[in-house]
């Protein structure tokens, strides 16, 4: 058995920064969104990919994809916020096997409240805290990940 390759200091640096980093800025804008509007950050997510998608509407498997997680963990989060009243489930036409999610007017209503105070928090806790130039690196950084880690697990 050989040894670990460990994570040097920069390394390391990177690793815990980014760990941290993401936690406690979730973790803040998650607060402020729930005390703006009664919405948790991933109540947010939800009614967001929704209103940007034709007709509010999109699949489950379509908004698992988006959001990056499992139809199981998606269907529970959409049980909740139905109870709310903020999304609706619909059959699809065509394939009865399938279901998609849909935006309702008070998902919409409530979404374009939170939204003013959702973009003031992100500025708050990460755009307006970096310059232009960590800005662009940041996203440049972001995107060379999430395309490596999407083709890893595309399907062939």
């Amino acid at each position: 058995m050989t040894d670990p390759q460990w994570l040097d200091d920069v390394e390391m640096r990177a690793w815990l920064g980014f760990v941290r980093t993401r936690d406690l800025i979730a973790a803040a804008v998650g607060r402020d969104s729930s005390r703006e509007s009664n919405l948790t950050y991933v109540e947010y997510s939800v009614l967001a990919y929704l209103a940007d998608s034709p007709d509010h509407r999109l699949t489950f498997a379509d908004l698992a994809a988006k959001l990056e997680w499992s139809q199981s963990r998606l269907s529970h989060q959409i049980t909740r916020m139905e109870k709310r009243c903020l999304v609706a489930r619909e059959p699809i036409p065509d394939d009865a096997r399938r279901t998609a999610a849909r935006l309702t007017p008070r998902g919409a209503e409530v979404l374009a409240t939170a939204a003013p105070a959702h973009v003031d928090s992100v500025r708050r806790h990460m755009v307006d805290i970096l310059d232009r130039q960590q800005l662009a690196a940041l996203a440049d950084i972001y995107d060379t990940l999430l395309a490596h880690h999407r083709k890893a697990v595309a399907p062939d």
